[in-house]
């Protein structure tokens, strides 16, 4: 399974963008899928993650109320509809899928084997 992730660009701080991540394959439709980020010296960090029915989505405590994960399994596509971005959102933010994540655990960036190739988000004015 690949992943592709797109959408990344710079906004103004306040301004809005909508990540996509599409899976090769068929398969992803069943798993768990995630974002997570990695801004400018720092770890990388869980944003969001979605289950499989999208019945189970949890977000980090910075991105709670402005971002929003969904997805589209018919076209095996992923997105994080992203708003009022902060230059603290600023960062490469990454996809990442897996067939066994433990749901509590779904925040655990360990739990998922596969991931996207990141796109760049930039908050800026």
């Amino acid at each position: 399974v690949q992943l592709q992730a797109s959408g990344g660009g710079l906004v103004q701080p306040g301004g809005s963008l909508r990540l996509s991540c599409a899976a090769s394959e068929r398969t992803p439709s069943r798993w768990v899928m995630g974002w997570f980020r990695q801004g400018p010296g720092k770890e990388r960090e869980f944003v969001a993650a979605i289950d499989r029915s999208s019945l189970v989505v949890r977000y980090a405590d910075s991105v709670k109320g402005r971002f929003t994960i969904s997805r589209d399994n018919a076209k095996n596509t992923m997105f994080l509809q992203m708003s009022s971005l902060k230059p603290e959102d600023t960062a490469v933010y990454y996809c990442a899928a897996d067939r066994n994540v433990i749901l509590t655990q779904i925040r655990n960036e360990h739990e998922y084997d596969y991931w996207g190739q990141g796109t760049q988000v930039t908050v800026s004015s």
